[in-house]
């Protein structure tokens, strides 16, 4: 079998006996999930976008995207780990050095996006941070407001004002550790708590002017061409993960939880298989579109761009009501930690209020219907 053929197959297996095991205990005490991401990284599975010239498997968003979808219905947070690995690294392989490729191929480097920043919140296409020449280096001062896998990422697919150029915005590949660069302590959210989502402060953070990624200025037309479509695919894809979780738990609980007294299950209302449907129903929706969008983009249609702005709102909107249904139907049980339900309600807002948020995306989906500019 062919190393394009197998990938699921290893994912599937890590997914199963590294990424369950460990998913309760990440959430409760808030643990990046290392064992999971160096399991990934021996499995080849951290180069899976890589090119095969650096030794990845060179593979591409499908593929990247089934891979969150699989983590996700295990535990949301190693899910959005790797989302934001795949996202940072179709940038660094395209623009980025060949070392720091190679390290990704090879599964010893993590890599992740730092975009979003105090000042302008979850509007990511518009930093306020600077990069000053001097001394022939590049020096970065910037509050980044968010960045997951903070502390275990060893680069950083960073965003500034352009140096000198007109633009919005321009790209750096940033190493992790450089004097001048401090991580917040380690985060203690709502959802998705294993994700090391932390701020990152540089203050006069010296880098190599080679680390930019791409023309000084040119970093908005990279986050609109690139880093959206592969994002946006990919948090759907851990919507949709967690959803289908989601589902099968919450039907699995109805089907063997009785009613002592009266010899029946939670299965056998039916207003508990009414909602149990919907919770299909919405899953199996929220996947069409995911998929259709994959094969739009892959396809080059008219409507692909359209594709990408609904695939995040519309499976984000989806989970939020799946999960919402599965606490319905599960009654007080779904507040118990073990049965993870209450994990997946947690985790699913995450997709409504990352950037960029349902509600952004609902503003451009409608400027796109009216045939007026997004930005």
């Amino acid at each position: 079998m062919s190393r394009e053929h197998e990938f699921l197959d290893q994912v599937d297996r890590i997914a199963r006996e590294e990424v369950a095991r460990d998913a309760a205990e990440v959430d409760r005490e808030a643990r990046f999930p290392a064992a999971a991401i160096a399991a990934l990284g021996q499995a080849g599975l951290l180069g899976l976008i890589s090119a095969r010239e650096v030794g990845g498997l060179g593979l591409g968003l499908r593929a990247a995207a089934q891979t969150v979808e699989r983590l996700a219905r295990e535990c949301g947070s190693t899910a959005m780990v790797v989302c934001m690995h795949y996202a940072a690294t179709a940038v660094i392989e395209k623009l980025g050095p060949e070392p720091v490729r190679r390290d990704i191929a090879a599964g010893k480097h993590l890599t992740t996006l730092a975009f979003s920043e105090a000042g302008s919140r979850s509007q990511f296409w518009a930093p306020l941070s600077t990069a000053t020449p001097r001394d022939g280096t590049i020096r970065l001062t910037a509050r980044k407001s968010w960045a997951t896998s903070a502390h275990a990422a060893h680069s950083y697919v960073w965003s500034s004002k352009p140096v000198a150029a007109a633009g919005a915005s321009t790209l750096w590949l940033v190493p992790a550790g450089i004097p001048g660069l401090r991580v917040d302590p380690g985060f203690d959210g709502l959802g998705l708590r294993g994700n090391d989502s932390c701020g990152i402060t540089a203050e006069d953070a010296a880098i190599d002017p080679a680390a930019r990624l791409g023309d000084d200025g040119g970093g908005f037309a990279i986050m609109l061409e690139q880093v959206l479509p592969w994002f946006n695919v990919m948090a759907a894809a851990c919507s949709i993960g967690l959803a289908e979780a989601a589902t099968a738990r919450t039907a699995e609980h109805a089907a063997g939880t009785r009613f002592t007294h009266a010899d029946s299950s939670i299965a056998d209302l039916p207003t508990a298989r009414a909602y149990l449907a919907r919770m299909r129903i919405t899953t199996d929706m929220a996947r069409g579109l995911w998929l259709d969008t994959l094969d739009a983009i892959e396809a080059g249609r008219p409507d692909a761009v359209l594709r990408v702005l609904e695939v995040k709102a519309g499976a984000g909107d989806a989970v939020a009501a799946v999960v919402d249904l599965g606490m319905r139907v599960a009654g007080g049980a779904a507040y118990r930690r073990e049965l993870a339900v209450e994990r997946y309600f947690r985790d699913a807002r995450a997709g409504l209020v990352m950037a960029p948020t349902s509600d952004v995306l609902y503003d451009f989906i409608g400027k796109a219907m009216c045939g007026l500019p997004l930005f």
